[in-house]
């Protein structure tokens, strides 16, 4: 039988494994080893939104890449800095809103990844 590795889905499991390893040159920060993940960068224009939805087979790390993020999880509105991670645990309702700039966030997808795996609750392009 095959050792297949089980994806982290845990908040503490997923941030726990967060490395900062520092190099004569700077350093390197490491948010998975050896996970099967999807990874994307999302880019975010101002005044612009994804749809407020979750996922039945995935959690999601996001990693703010530029000033501006803001996050809607559940009943919150944050604003990370970049850099910031912020969880999305499977099932949780999430958001990425558009301010006044553009910004990129960073997407790392623990699970099984499917695009058909988005359940729209609200959206401004009409997709629900």
């Amino acid at each position: 039988m095959e050792n297949q590795l089980q994806p982290m889905t845990t908040p503490s499991q997923v941030l726990a494994e967060i490395m900062t390893t520092e190099k004569p040159w700077g350093r390197f920060i490491q948010y998975v080893l050896n996970q099967p993940v999807t990874v994307k960068i999302l880019e975010i224009h101002a005044g612009e939104q994804v749809s407020y939805q979750y996922h039945h087979h995935r959690s999601e790390l996001w990693i703010p890449l530029d000033e501006g993020a803001c996050v809607r999880l559940e009943d919150d509105v944050i604003h990370p800095k970049p850099m910031e991670p912020v969880f999305i645990p499977q099932g949780a309702k999430h958001q990425l809103i558009g301010e006044d700039q553009d910004y990129r966030i960073l997407e790392i997808s623990f699970g099984n990844f499917d695009e058909e795996d988005i359940v729209r609750l609200d959206d401004k392009y009409g997709r629900i």
